[in-house]
């Protein structure tokens, strides 16, 4: 972006600087280190100036926002016209519970819903299975059948929210299809996104519900019928986010999200799909963690990245393909349980790194998730501190304001090329699917996660009220904590059996029937989970008749090789 002699002056007046001015400071105030580091440990150097994006340009590397490659955003014009969706996570004890929450926080101004499931759900158990005692409700909303959804969704216009749904396969889908069509919503007004991803599943929850590659395959056939009858729906979000959460570094995180979309890609346009039919649908989620520029950039080389894939590996034509629309959840794995107060500052910074690396959508963890699900008043401050970003702080008002800072170019440079070499690597392995099935991904991430537990360990990394800047009294909780009454889980069961016992069994069985025999021929799954739901089977049941026909998942063991 400069000509070569204005470079050469440059260089010759940071000398001048470096001799005149920075020696004798030096001399006198030594540095805090000796170098400095990003929290995923990219070098950073005192100070930045134009000799540091010498070789940019500006039109092919940067350019303009909503505009190729996108590394300014995808709108041109940012936040001016409308705001990122405020969409708080949701999930607490009871269907019940979470629909009464999910009110209260659209009275509140959020303005998407998201909603996250318990630890049986999400394992596709029933919450009167034997293993799940204790468990139901403790860590997101349970979810057994339709009459749950149904619940959740009481007094809730499906036409004018956009929901996100975070589960993967064709599971809880199915059931809000299947409410949609008893209210009478067309498929076509349904607006929302599913997680979907199994392939970050595999190796960030250490399972899978199918085996990997037909729990692949089968996602892949939500996307398939999503974009045939659910067009405006997002059916997969590739999420970075429990990558990094799992922790990896910053780029690992956006490399293995995009891996994983690359996998999908292929495996679509393998059924003869044109990738500009299904790729405008696709979404991620990735992570905001604490190294403020660095969140910034990640998200910036994270579109850059994608939109070079699209058009140069997977020649897509349309520019909505090239576009990678993005949610961002703050980092939970950032919370400390001591002086929990600080967890609204955390959240607060990486929420604005967020917003000025152009989410499109953001949830704010609350300060208290550290010791349990959210209460009201926790959730209440996490919406609010969107909301002042957003409203207060002024930084919504023009597009990617850090773009031509010599710091950010040259950081959202280096974790581009890093995570560009890391999916050189993952095509050497023969894709993503195969990385996975031969544990290099999972030992990647585990190497680095002891990485940084090391630095922090070794004081490396400060983390306030942690390992410096402690107290005594810092295990008193200033916070009241949410308590899930162990009569919910009883109410749920309760709730479940009389399902049961309500159901038409015969209709039943052969929806069940139907949907075991078109996975075992690999047909679309999706008509028929929409079926059994119809039915009101439950998530174990929808789960089992999957696994009879094509066999169960096992645990990704190799996570643990490291």
């Amino acid at each position: 972006m400069f000509k070569d002699e204005q470079l050469a002056s440059i260089a010759r007046t940071r000398e001048e600087w470096e001799l005149t001015v920075l020696r004798p400071i030096m001399e006198r105030w030594p540095e805090r280190r000796e170098e400095f580091h990003t929290q995923s440990g990219h070098s950073v150097k005192r100070v930045y100036t134009p000799e540091d994006i010498a070789d940019k340009d500006y039109v092919q590397d940067i350019s303009f926002p909503g505009w190729y490659p996108f590394t300014r955003g995808v709108f041109p014009t940012g936040y001016r016209a409308k705001l990122w969706t405020r969409r708080l996570i949701t999930g607490l004890a009871t269907p019940e519970e979470t629909n009464r929450r999910l009110k209260y926080l659209i009275e509140q101004g959020q303005t998407g819903l998201n909603i996250i499931f318990d630890n049986p759900t999400t394992n596709c158990l029933d919450s009167d299975n034997p293993l799940c005692e204790g468990e139901v409700g403790r860590d997101g909303v349970p979810c057994d059948t339709l009459r749950d959804v149904e619940v959740i969704m009481d007094g809730i216009d499906m036409r004018q929210v956009s929901t996100s749904i975070i589960h993967s396969g064709p599971f809880i889908l199915a059931m809000y299809l299947a409410l949609a069509e008893k209210r009478g919503v067309p498929f076509d007004a349904l607006r929302g996104t599913l997680q979907n991803d199994v392939l970050s599943q595999y190796y960030t929850v250490n399972m899978s519900v199918l085996g990997l590659r037909d729990g692949f395959r089968i996602s892949s056939d939500v996307v398939e019928y999503c974009r045939k009858h659910v067009p405006r729906w997002n059916p997969i979000s590739f999420v970075g986010y429990q990558i990094r959460e799992a922790g990896s570094t910053a780029a690992q995180e956006i490399a293995f999200a995009i891996g994983s979309a690359v996998a999908y890609g292929e495996e679509l346009v393998g059924r003869g799909m044109d990738v500009d039919d299904f790729a405008p649908r696709f979404s991620f989620m990735f992570n905001c963690h604490n190294d403020f520029f660095e969140e910034i950039c990640k998200l910036r080389a994270a579109r850059r990245l994608w939109a070079r894939i699209m058009k140069e590996r997977f020649g897509a034509r349309n520019p909505l393909s090239w576009l990678l629309r993005f949610h961002v959840q703050t980092a939970g794995s950032s919370l400390t349980a001591q002086q929990p107060i600080n967890n609204v500052i955390r959240t607060t910074i990486q929420a604005l790194a967020a917003v000025l690396g152009g989410t499109n959508s953001l949830h704010t963890n609350s300060m208290d998730e550290c010791y349990a699900l959210p209460s009201e008043y926790a959730a209440r401050t996490a919406l609010r501190t969107q909301q002042i970003i957003a409203y207060e702080s002024g930084v919504a008002n023009t597009v990617d304001p850090l773009a031509g800072s010599y710091f950010v170019e040259k950081l959202t440079d280096e974790i581009e090329e890093e995570a560009h070499e890391i999916l050189r690597r993952i095509d050497e392995m023969g894709g993503m699917v195969a990385a996975l099935e031969a544990g290099w991904v999972q030992r990647e991430i585990v190497r680095s996660s002891n990485e940084y537990h090391r630095k922090m360990k070794e004081g490396e990394i400060t983390v306030v009220g942690v390992n410096a800047f402690t107290e005594e009294g810092d295990e008193e909780v200033p916070l009241e904590i949410l308590r899930i009454d162990p009569a919910h889980e009883a109410h749920q069961v309760r709730m479940l059996r009389e399902v049961k016992e309500g159901r038409d069994e015969r209709a039943l069985r052969a929806a069940l029937e139907r949907l075991k025999e078109d996975a075992a021929a690999h047909r679309n799954v999706v008509p028929a989970c929409i079926e059994v739901a119809k039915a009101y089977a439950t998530i174990e049941e929808i789960g089992n008749a999957l696994k009879e026909a094509v066999g169960a998942g096992k645990e990704s063991k190799d996570a643990f090789i490291c």
